[in-house]
C-alpha cells in the first residue's frame, strides 16, 4: 500500500517558480514509477510528467518540456516537481499517481491534489 500526499501548491504570479512535492508511505516506494498530472477547470485530467523508480528516467508533456522538472528522493520517498517559468495556463489542481510498471493501463494510486493558480 502506497500513500501519497501532495504540497506546495498556491499562488504564484506568472513567470514565476512553484516547486510541488509528493510524499509518500509505503514501503515500496521507491519500487514504483510516479506521475504528475493536472485538471485545469472545466477541462480533463492531462499528464504533466513522469519519473522512472531509479529517477534514471523522465518524460515531459510538450507543454510543459523546459520549464518543469520532475525528480526524485527514495530516501525521502518523495517525488518534486519544479515549476519554472509559469504561465496562466499552468492553474490546475496537479496530482500525483504512482504505477507498478510502465506497461499499466491505470494508476495504483493517487494524491488527493494540490491547487495551483497562477495571475497574469
Amino acid at each position: 500500500q502506497v500513500q501519497l500526499v501532495e504540497s506546495g501548491g498556491g499562488l504564484v504570479q506568472a513567470g514565476g517558480s512553484l516547486r510541488l512535492s509528493c510524499a509518500a508511505s509505503g514501503r515500496t516506494f521507491s519500487t514504483y514509477r510516479i506521475d504528475w498530472l493536472r485538471q485545469a477547470p472545466g477541462k480533463e485530467r492531462e499528464f504533466v510528467a513522469w519519473i522512472s523508480w531509479s529517477g534514471g528516467s523522465t518524460y515531459y508533456a510538450d507543454s510543459v518540456k523546459g520549464r518543469f522538472a520532475i525528480s526524485r528522493d527514495n530516501a525521502k520517498k518523495t517525488v518534486y516537481l519544479d515549476m519554472n517559468k509559469i504561465l496562466p495556463e499552468d492553474t490546475a489542481v496537479y496530482y500525483c499517481a504512482a504505477k507498478s510498471s510502465n506497461s499499466d493501463l491505470t494508476y495504483a494510486y493517487w494524491g488527493q491534489g494540490t491547487q495551483v493558480t497562477v495571475s497574469s
